[in-house]
């Protein structure tokens, strides 16, 4: 007795297959049964991710032909954004939303102020701002802060407070007390969380909390340098190790800088303590590499070797001069320096990077390994109170050298 095709396939499944596969599979699959032919919001959402997958999909006009222009689509667009935010989540929004940029080449209308608006704030695209800064025109700029300001906050929300305990933990320092005592106040900490309370009228910050050290120190007890590969390929790393140096700069047991570098070094160390936003629109991504020149530059901030972390974030990819790095920073392990090699400070894991040079370094005890944002701060523990850095490389869950 012959069964029909409608009984052999799940029309759930079969939803489900034609979402996936898109428009060109829909005959096929109605032949397989019901549930092939979408209607209502599945035909809403499949039109919505037909405009980035299919080959024949576009932003412009809907129409199923691809077009090469782009004017006049930022109000479509903008609407489209909308819709895939109504119908997928936000990590999977943030996925689509990328290859969008990457796909449609849709880049050029990031320079839209309502498309801006729009947008799901992530790191890719602050990464995709950044790379493109030379090139937004004035009307979107301060869209564009308020994109990656958002970015920011989210960031320091995340991991402020712990790499803040990371730090004062392993240099013997107590909690914040509320025990008042004006040499111990903690001004930055202070202003920093309470700007929201700042009042136009009165032209001053009114705090609702104070925050105080128990035993304040005028010195900083540690060098931290931040230096920074700013090529293309390390955009997500770019913005976590700016909005991390940003954080060690609010710390006062911290003599913190915060370097990028290409084939040129730029120091963003005083961007950093007053804005991480406009540090971000600092940094040019792209360019040659020349790691070396870079780690020359941060040899001036060393006063303290046994005191002083260079946080090298690079994927090694040298077109600088390779046997000059290696001994610099030989000298610098050498004298106390603790240097970790950062091969990705992002949540994506380990791009490509240069395996010969990480071998290197890794023979100079330099720990190589990529890392994510979350165990920045046992990772800063580990270095401050004198932990074995190599064992911590090691155990890594993403990738290590």
């Amino acid at each position: 007795m012959a069964t029909s095709s409608s009984s052999l396939f799940d029309p759930e499944q079969l939803r489900r297959w034609r979402l996936i596969l898109g428009k060109e599979s829909q005959a096929s699959l109605e032949a397989m049964g019901p549930g092939a032919c979408l209607s209502g919001m599945d035909a809403e959402m499949d039109q919505a991710l037909s405009a980035i997958y299919d080959e024949t999909g576009d932003l412009e006009s809907g129409s199923g032909q691809r077009s090469a222009g782009l004017g006049g689509s930022a109000p479509r667009l903008a609407k489209w954004l909308g819709d895939i935010r109504a119908y997928f989540k936000e990590d999977v929004v943030s996925v689509i939303q990328a290859d969008a940029i990457e796909r449609k080449g849709l880049k050029q209308l990031l320079f839209e102020p309502e498309m801006l608006k729009s947008v799901q704030p992530n790191v890719q695209l602050v990464g995709t701002l950044m790379s493109l800064r030379g090139r937004i025109p004035e009307r979107s700029k301060e869209t564009a802060r308020m994109v990656v300001r958002a970015v920011v906050e989210e960031i320091k929300k995340k991991f402020e407070q712990s790499i803040r305990q990371a730090v004062m933990g392993a240099l013997n320092r107590k909690e914040h007390t509320p025990m008042p005592s004006a040499s111990a106040i903690d001004w930055k900490w202070t202003i920093g969380r309470n700007l929201k309370n700042y009042n136009p009228d009165l032209a001053t910050i009114i705090p609702e909390r104070v925050y105080f050290y128990s035993r304040a120190r005028k010195s900083n007890a540690w060098t931290v340098i931040v230096d920074m590969d700013q090529s293309g390929s390390m955009a997500d790393s770019v913005v976590y190790g700016a909005v991390t140096g940003s954080i060690f700069a609010s710390l006062p047991a911290l003599d913190t800088h915060v370097i990028a570098f290409d084939t040129e070094v730029v120091d963003l160390t005083e961007q950093c303590g007053n804005d991480p936003v406009e540090m971000l629109f600092g940094v040019q991504l792209g360019g040659g590499t020349n790691i070396n020149k870079s780690v020359a530059y941060c040899e001036q901030f060393i006063n303290e070797p046994k005191k002083t972390i260079l946080l090298l974030i690079t994927d090694l990819f040298e077109g600088g001069n390779e046997a000059q790095l290696v001994r610099r920073l030989g000298e610098m392990v050498a004298s106390g320096v603790k240097v970790i090699c950062l091969l990705a400070l992002s949540d994506s894991g380990v791009p490509s990077y240069d395996e010969r040079l990480a071998r290197k370094l890794s023979a100079l005890k330099i720990p190589c390994f990529g890392c994510t944002p979350n165990r920045l701060p046992e990772l800063i523990d580990a270095a401050l109170r004198g932990g074995d850095l190599t064992k911590l490389a090691t155990s890594s869950t993403i990738s290590k050298q």
